[in-house]
């Protein structure tokens, strides 16, 4: 079950709790997508050492919290505790910072923690703010605020926003008057820290595209097979771009939206909802636009720090998503959500390192490129 795909038709992985709102017509990716910096560790016996994620999935009372836990679900410990849900976990680069979305009254606030949960701050507040990614210097995060309208994909109507985490500086990318005329969203911030991915409809349909950082000599990278399903009657469309750890890959869901669903459209038409949900795939392309292929149904793609896809989808056996992850031998699962709990995605932990003494530390990335600064913005205090 990816994004928007749960057992009780969630759209795209999350759903205000205990407040209606249209946000929930939103692919959520699900990944907010982080450099992972390290070679894998070898525990004392030789064998490769398990990997730790962090997963929003419900608690028993049906509220999304985040967990961090091995990557076959075991040690699972309960990180945040909220009265309304926390999803889209995003860990930084140097494994010393999480960022998150929260639901605070009628919005959704992006909040920051160290990645055991504690010395919680807000960073933004006002509005519906998602999808919060790294840049490759853990200093600065970069997220998509939306204006949702009724019976529209939010993704239609957003703006890409960056923040320093240190200071509060924030700015609005994409401010030129030609690309104010287009909806962007869905950013992420390339491991070099020099490009990055986003989803526009500048094009018609939302396509994934690649641009520098202030938005010029941006590209569509990954031309879809069909424009439009003739049967459906609807466009298929990209969403949810995620870079691989190298830099010279982007992964990325497709296929017809959801808000062409009975749910959405108000006319009950079950065979041609599941018609909309044979069409969720991910795929990935090279950066420039080559080598594109499909890697399998799902949604939510993400990349493990070897290198290899993740993505999501529904599993009847268990009540709630399974999520897969390539590998040298083949798709194997991770057992990361428990059965019948939704989800609202999860972030890998950055892999730790040998340092010369022989202590564990967090792999740091060193400084990139992609610090963005704007002599046009002023710092205002971080709202806590």
């Amino acid at each position: 079950m990816g994004c928007r795909e749960t057992q009780n038709g969630i759209a795209k992985g999350f759903q205000l709790q205990r407040v209606a709102n249209p946000i929930v017509n939103l692919r959520i990716p699900c990944l907010a997508i982080t450099l992972l910096i390290g070679p894998l560790g070898i525990s004392p016996n030789g064998q490769a050492a398990l990997r730790e994620v962090i997963v929003s999935h419900t608690d028993e009372k049906g509220i999304l919290q985040l967990y961090r836990m091995k990557e076959n679900g075991t040690e699972s410990r309960q990180l945040t505790f909220s009265k309304h849900g926390c999803r889209m976990p995003s860990c930084s680069p140097d494994g010393k910072k999480l960022a998150y979305v929260e639901q605070i009254n009628h919005g959704l606030a992006i909040r920051i923690s160290d990645p055991d949960g504690r010395n919680i701050r807000t960073l933004v507040k006002e509005g519906m703010n998602l999808i919060p990614s790294w840049f490759p210097d853990s200093d600065q995060l970069v997220w998509m605020k939306v204006q949702p309208q009724p019976r529209q994909d939010p993704a239609r109507n957003a703006q890409i926003h960056t923040i320093d985490v240190r200071t509060g500086n924030n700015n609005r990318l994409f401010t030129d008057k030609e690309q104010l005329k287009h909806s962007n969203a869905m950013p992420v911030i390339s491991p070099q820290g020099d490009r990055i991915a986003f989803i526009s409809n500048r094009s018609g349909e939302m396509r994934v595209w690649v641009s520098a950082l202030d938005g010029s000599g941006a590209k569509l990278v990954s031309k879809p097979e069909k424009d439009y399903h003739e049967e459906i009657k609807a466009p298929f469309e990209q969403k949810v771009p995620a870079w691989s750890p190298d830099g010279k890959r982007i992964a990325h869901w497709e296929g017809v939206e959801m808000i062409h669903m009975s749910k959405f459209t108000g006319i009950p038409n079950p065979r041609r909802d599941q018609m909309i949900a044979d069409t969720f795939h991910v795929w990935v392309v090279g950066s420039d636009g080559k080598n594109r292929r499909k890697v399998g149904r799902g949604d939510d793609p993400t990349w493990s720090p070897d290198g290899f896809v993740t993505r999501a989808f529904p599993d009847p056996r268990r009540g709630g998503p399974l999520v897969m992850v390539e590998s040298s031998r083949g798709d194997k699962p991770l057992s990361i959500v428990p059965p019948r709990r939704n989800w609202g995605r999860f972030t890998w932990v950055p892999m730790q390192t040998l340092d010369i003494v022989g202590e564990k530390t967090p792999g740091v990335a060193p400084k990139q490129k992609g610090s963005f600064k704007s002599s046009k913005t002023k710092g205002n205090p971080i709202p806590r």
